[in-house]
């Protein structure tokens, strides 16, 4: 992918979200079953980034363990986080550029961002920024969404391999845009997402100079799944 365009593609992620912010926000009013298993990796006194914060619902869980730092490159979704939760520290920052100094943090969590992230370039310059921001031994926390037994992704990953055959898009293999139905079941934007294998997401998490420790999948509702990876900043 050229960068001008993946670039565009983060720009596009971050307009996505704030359009609908709001209707996110109804829509992640519960805490999800993943939350449960992924809040057994914070350590008492840790300090947390929460990386792609969204509403900041994850800070729900580990509050009373943890010193939680939320971001997210979307200001409605920040605004929000810091009206339902207005003890805990939530910035707008950009995920190539975020704002703390070296070896800042005990754990990065990364709930469902990283498939957002367009190019092999800008994911591995994003895992490097997280790097950057760990402590030595610190741990990256990391899920994308499991769609491998996903209908509806199947049929996307097919029609936009094809338009790549041809030449009829500039994205990269087993990207797609991604349907949004708001409450009323009605979709109002395509978000750009890229569907790994969790062999493909292994590869780019170790380039990085981070190491495996765990991996596995979770669920994440009733319908659906996460892959899911713990890995350590190495020395």
């Amino acid at each position: 992918m050229k960068k001008d365009y993946a670039e565009y593609l983060l720009e596009k992620t971050r307009q996505d979200y704030d359009a609908i912010a709001d209707d996110f926000d109804k829509k992640r009013d519960y805490l999800p079953p993943d939350f449960a298993i992924l809040q057994d990796y914070v350590d008492k006194g840790d300090r947390i980034l929460d990386l792609g914060c969204g509403n900041g619902r994850f800070q729900e869980v580990i509050k009373d363990r943890a010193d939680y730092y939320g971001t997210d490159v979307s200001g409605p979704l920040i605004r929000i986080a810091k009206a339902k939760y207005s003890d805990a520290k939530f910035f707008v920052s950009k995920p190539l550029s975020l704002p703390f100094e070296d070896n800042f943090f005990d754990k990065v969590f990364c709930l469902a961002v990283f498939h957002h992230i367009p190019s092999a370039r800008i994911r591995k310059e994003f895992l490097k920024e997280i790097r950057r921001v760990l402590k030595p031994d610190g741990r990256i926390v990391l899920t994308v969404w499991d769609l491998s037994d996903n209908k509806k992704a199947r049929q996307l990953l097919l029609k936009y391999a094809l338009l790549k055959l041809i030449g009829r898009t500039k994205l990269d293999f087993k990207d797609v845009f991604y349907p949004w139905k708001n409450s009323a079941g009605k979709v109002v934007i395509n978000r750009y997402i890229h569907i790994f294998s969790e062999n493909e997401l292994e590869k780019i998490i170790e380039s990085a100079g981070l190491v495996i420790k765990e991996k596995g999948i979770l669920e994440r509702s009733p319908k659906g799944k996460n892959i899911f990876i713990i890995a350590q900043k190495s020395k």
